[in-house]
């Protein structure tokens, strides 16, 4: 094996680090759809680089605290200056400082993660790119589908994004889309999720999302009783 696909993970964790970073930039600079394409963009590099890091097996304590400090602000920080750019623009200025709680949020949620034994095949509160991707929808959604425009441009959904980022750091068993095989009968449910999911995409799409991300919430609250 070639001895630079070694550090193919983290150069692609790297990557997901850049497109925060430049997110950031464009948020300051009024293009808050771009930044919720660099989010996007940052959610296939933070899921490719655990993937190409097991098919070159590569692992190891290094890339696990490069993944949580790239996250904290491409979907910590990023999400939380485009809340903020937005409060601030619908004159809320005096509030939009609240925004932050989601940085912070993001921030714990990570620390948690990298030592919480429990979380190798559930989740324990809303993953950070799930909610990082929940917010990107709304600007998205603003620009490309103009009939829910209104929604970006109102302060109570915007709070609401605000309170919602508290069900990262919530004592709630979420499920883990990893998959160990492939077979249908022992991934029955993360199946259904990602066909419903792809569905909801096609007829929906940017306005899907959010309905996504409640939908893997539902989901894994009916796992959890199945078992």
């Amino acid at each position: 094996m070639n001895p630079l696909l070694r550090h193919l993970p983290n150069a692609m964790t790297c990557g997901n680090l850049l497109c925060g970073c430049v997110g950031l930039v464009m948020t300051l600079r009024g293009n808050s759809d771009t930044a919720a394409w660099l989010i996007l963009l940052a959610g296939l590099l933070d899921f490719g680089d655990g993937f190409v890091a097991r098919l070159v097996k590569v692992s190891g304590p290094f890339g696990k605290e490069l993944d949580s400090l790239a996250d904290v602000v491409t979907f910590g920080v990023l999400p939380a200056t485009l809340v903020f750019q937005a409060l601030w623009t619908t004159g809320m200025a005096r509030w939009s400082y609240l925004a932050y709680l989601i940085a912070v949020l993001s921030a714990l949620r990570l620390a948690n993660f990298n030592i919480d034994t429990r979380q190798s095949d559930r989740f324990i509160g809303l993953p950070v790119p799930a909610n990082s991707l929940l917010i990107a929808a709304f600007p998205l959604m603003s620009y490309y589908q103009p009939q829910f425009a209104f929604l970006w441009q109102n302060p109570i959904l915007l709070y609401f994004l605000v309170g919602f980022s508290f069900m990262l750091v919530a004592e709630l068993p979420l499920l883990a889309l990893k998959f160990k095989s492939f077979g249908w009968r022992e991934n029955q449910i993360k199946f259904i999720f990602l066909i419903l999911s792809a569905v909801l995409l096609l007829f929906l799409q940017f306005a899907a999302v959010p309905l996504i991300i409640f939908l893997y919430i539902l989901v894994s609250f009916f796992a959890k009783h199945k078992e």
